[in-house]
């Protein structure tokens, strides 16, 4: 399977464990949750970049917290774009853009495909 596929589902199954566990996160239905993991995999390939850029004096000063901020910002855009999303406020965002990036790599990591390996013994004699 394509790693672009296995991530987008990924991310989709942690828009939908946030939704579950955090009261601020709220996706009507599977439609709006494969289009927010798929909108949010596109805005944090091109937009997050640019963002993490921009501030990373202020990120470095943070010790890295301030990416957090950034990845709620990513969420708080997708959800203002995609009907069906909704996060309560930007605490609720950076909250669930954490454990969206938490479970979505976890769960990237068990579906990736792993390459399957042979191994092969064998008994050699010697030529007495």
């Amino acid at each position: 399977m394509p790693s672009f596929l296995v991530r987008w589902i990924a991310t989709a199954l942690a828009i939908g464990v946030a939704a579950q566990v955090l009261p601020g996160i709220q996706v009507d239905g599977l439609w709006p949750t494969v289009v927010a993991a798929l909108l949010l995999g596109l805005a944090n390939v091109t937009i997050r970049p640019i963002l993490l850029l921009l501030t990373l004096p202020l990120t470095v000063l943070t010790l890295g917290l301030f990416a957090l901020v950034v990845n709620g910002a990513m969420l708080a855009l997708v959800a203002s774009l995609v009907k069906g999303v909704h996060v309560a406020g930007f605490g609720s965002a950076i909250l669930g853009a954490a454990l969206i990036s938490l479970v979505g790599g976890l769960l990237s990591w068990l579906l990736r495909s792993r390459p399957r390996v042979h191994v092969e013994l064998r008994h050699f004699r010697s030529g007495h």
